[in-house]
């Protein structure tokens, strides 16, 4: 109850700070474009900030980052952002690895607070732990922002659930009925790659997903649906696929979405290693995983959240809460289809290949989806991490 009626209070604070978001040297949190500010815009929150929050262990502004696991791709590409506008604001940045794991994202929290950091960004992924780390930065009134898996107290940074996954689902469903023909599909099975351990967000991404693939997709059996856990990482995402492939039928599509570019390239490489690739069609989540997506054939788009800019919001995140300037409760991605018509866009080591499929997001179907979204008890206490549109 004291989670929900935390998490209830961030709700009627992200209203109050919509009315007074501002521009703070060309950062405006609702405005935002995801693009990177000038060092010398930086440089000035951060000098402005100090003024207003001296930094604890002298002139210079410590934030913690402890990252959800250093050595996947994902992980990387944030990591990598936040140091480079860390660097540009002239801050230090320490960082730790949470290893996909509560009791470790504990204890960098504990190290964070020795150290005594400014700020803390944190991106943990054990929603049972939430609590528990918060208790620590409470103690000392640091503030923190919290990477796609919310925390009571903290600002949320990230992945825009519901839409990204309703994206992913309704861009699936169009990709499959081009490939195997309208009626195929009905014969064939969606599985989904979830997170359960990580709460209600990644389920918000999940039932996104199922959602639209179902709005695009009309009578679906439901028996056709598998949904496996994949405890966001490659390997499990394999074993969990290879365990359940067999209950597919020889021939029919195999329709293939996950929590992210990791398990759906783990979800392929089992219906790969079944001699089933032919079959198969999937979307992933993040576009991270651009030489994948570049190449293989059968993972034909992912959902973009690029988290390469994470950093371009989140040290401007944490400077203006360091300037006592009000900032949202939530602040989103913004989303796009990435394809291999389309990569060079975003990844420019990768050919565009192909011509435009023609996508268009089902604003119509994604709008009645949200509406009734938020009616539903489960998600009750999480209303300011809902879009509002």
């Amino acid at each position: 109850m004291k989670h929900q009626a935390r998490l209830l209070m961030a709700a009627a604070c992200l209203a109050a700070s919509a009315a007074y978001a501002e521009d703070f040297h060309g950062f405006d949190p609702l405005k935002f474009d995801g693009n990177m500010l000038s060092a010398d815009n930086l440089k000035a929150m951060a000098a402005e900030a100090a003024k207003v929050t001296p930094p604890k262990n002298g002139k210079t502004y410590s934030i913690g980052f402890a990252n959800l696991q250093r050595d996947i791709s994902f992980g990387v590409l944030v990591e990598k952002g936040i140091q480079l506008n860390a660097d540009a604001a002239g801050v230090e940045l320490l960082i730790a690895d949470n290893r996909l794991d509560g009791p470790t994202a504990l204890a960098n929290a504990k190290s964070f607070a020795e150290r005594k950091v400014d700020y803390v960004i944190e991106f943990q992924t054990d929603a049972n732990f939430g609590q528990t780390v918060m208790d620590v930065f409470k103690a000392d009134g640091t503030k923190v922002t919290a990477i796609d898996i919310p925390m009571p107290g903290a600002s949320f940074f990230g992945v825009n659930n519901p839409k990204s996954g309703f994206m992913g689902g309704s861009y699936l469903a169009t990709a499959a009925q081009k490939k195997f023909g309208v009626d195929a599909v009905k014969t064939g099975y969606l599985v989904i790659g979830a997170l359960p351990q990580s709460g209600v967000i990644p389920r918000m991404r999940t039932e996104g997903q199922r959602a639209g693939f179902l709005a695009q997709t009309t009578d679906f059996p439901a028996d056709h649906i598998i949904e496996i856990d994949t405890k966001n990482t490659l390997q499990e995402s394999f074993a969990q696929m290879n365990n359940v492939i067999g209950r597919i039928p020889p021939g029919v599509p195999i329709l293939l979405i996950a929590i992210n570019d990791q398990a759906t390239m783990g979800m392929l490489q089992a219906v790969r290693a079944a001699g089933r690739a032919d079959q198969a069609i999937a979307v992933g989540n993040g576009a991270d995983e651009a030489e994948a997506l570049a190449t293989d054939p059968n993972l034909v788009a992912a959902t973009g959240s690029f988290p390469g800019s994470y950093g371009n919001y989140l040290i401007p995140i944490a400077l203006s809460a360091l300037a006592g300037k009000p900032v949202p409760e939530a602040t989103f991605v913004t989303h796009q289809m990435v394809t291999k018509a389309n990569i060079c866009q975003f990844y420019k080591e990768f050919p565009c290949v192909g011509e435009a499929d023609g996508y268009v997001f089902p604003e119509t179907e994604f709008a009645s989806y949200l509406a009734d979204l938020k009616k539903q008890d489960w998600l009750k206490g999480y209303e300011a991490i809902l879009p509002q549109q």
